[in-house]
């Protein structure tokens, strides 16, 4: 039965923050309604799966919500509502203060956009890498130094290099301690969060290279989540769009890319660059501000004001994501019913 469930399965999950220090906060604490403070919809109402061996992509612009999603995902933060379940386990019950020292904490792990600033500067790469297996796999002695050795071969880390500290190692060098440290204790889901970000373009696209392998090698899933559309065009098998705090498009990369069906998405493809684009159609532009994420109205769309094509309806309903082909949604009322 478990086999026939996705890896990963998140469900109507929202994390909201409380907004002090502002004019409607002081407002609800003079009338003593502290229940009624502003609240930050970083994320809200999201729903997605990721199956056995599969590479998802997960784009927007800065402030969309991606990097809050990932730390509920990897229980760094706790959800305000929603369910998590990593195959037929619900991790939405665990906090987050505590899920770091559970069993659970070795099936998901992180690879971090910046391998420099994520390993403690006093870990050697040795250290770095087999911290989890001590806390995780309580591995000591001979058996530790063999694992230790074993993920930094399999990612390219020559073992002359273990006792060095982070800063006598290359940017390339970090990451791959970095990617060896979220491997080490054989997780079933990777979360790479923007891994290539902080390296040259030459050393992106050898990393790029290495993750591909492992996944294949180690039949791990993959969530990744970057700027770089054409990485996650090539790398990815299906890819999530979200818009302040909202999927607003989902589906195979293929299909998303060639024919993206919410106007930000289509804003998004159409903004890469492209050699010899002379004479193509004119792209979207995109104006006005993005909606305020503090209580938005549930009612409107968050990308009506920004978008070219809205319309009356996108002020007065929320809309939902439609079916607009095999396994892909678009939350736009211009493509309801495909």
């Amino acid at each position: 039965m478990s086999e026939t469930l996705p890896l990963l399965d998140v469900a109507e999950l929202s994390r909201q923050f409380t907004v002090r220090g502002t004019t409607g906060g002081l407002l609800a604490r003079l009338r003593g309604g502290a229940a009624a403070a502003p609240k930050l919809h970083a994320v809200d109402d999201v729903s997605f799966t990721i199956g056995r061996g599969e590479t998802v992509g997960l784009v927007g612009e800065s402030g969309c919500g991606k990097s809050t999603l990932v730390r509920v995902l990897t229980r760094l933060l706790d959800p305000t509502s929603g369910s998590i379940r990593l195959g037929s386990q619900d991790l939405t019950h665990l906090p987050a203060r505590r899920f770091a020292r559970r069993p659970e904490r070795a099936r998901i792990q992180m690879v971090f956009q910046d391998a420099g600033e994520s390993v403690n500067p006093r870990y050697t790469a040795f250290d770095a890498i087999a911290d989890p297996l001590r806390r995780l796999r309580r591995l000591r002695g001979a058996a530790l130094r063999s694992r230790v050795e074993t993920v930094a071969t399999q990612c390219g880390l020559p073992l002359a290099l273990l006792p060095r500290f982070p800063h006598q190692l290359s940017g390339g060098q970090r990451a791959r301690v970095g990617i060896a440290r979220a491997i080490a204790v054989e997780p079933e889901l990777l979360v790479l969060d923007e891994p290539t970000a902080a390296l040259d373009v030459s050393v992106q696209v050898v990393v790029l290279h290495l993750l591909a392998r492992l996944k294949q090698e180690l039949g791990m899933s993959y969530l990744f989540v970057s700027h770089d559309l054409n990485v996650v065009r090539l790398l990815c098998d299906r890819v999530l769009v979200m818009y302040l705090g909202r999927i607003v498009e989902e589906g195979p990369a293929g299909a998303v890319f060639a024919n993206p069906r919410h106007p930000y998405t289509r804003a998004l493809v159409e903004a890469i660059p492209q050699i010899g684009a002379e004479g193509a159609p004119e792209r979207i532009r995109l104006g006005g501000e993005p909606r305020s994420p503090i209580d938005p109205d549930p009612n409107v769309c968050r990308f009506y004001g920004r978008c070219p094509r809205g319309f009356a309806r996108c002020a007065e309903q929320m809309p939902p994501l439609h079916e607009v082909g095999p396994r892909h949604r678009a939350a736009c009322h211009l493509v309801e019913g495909g």
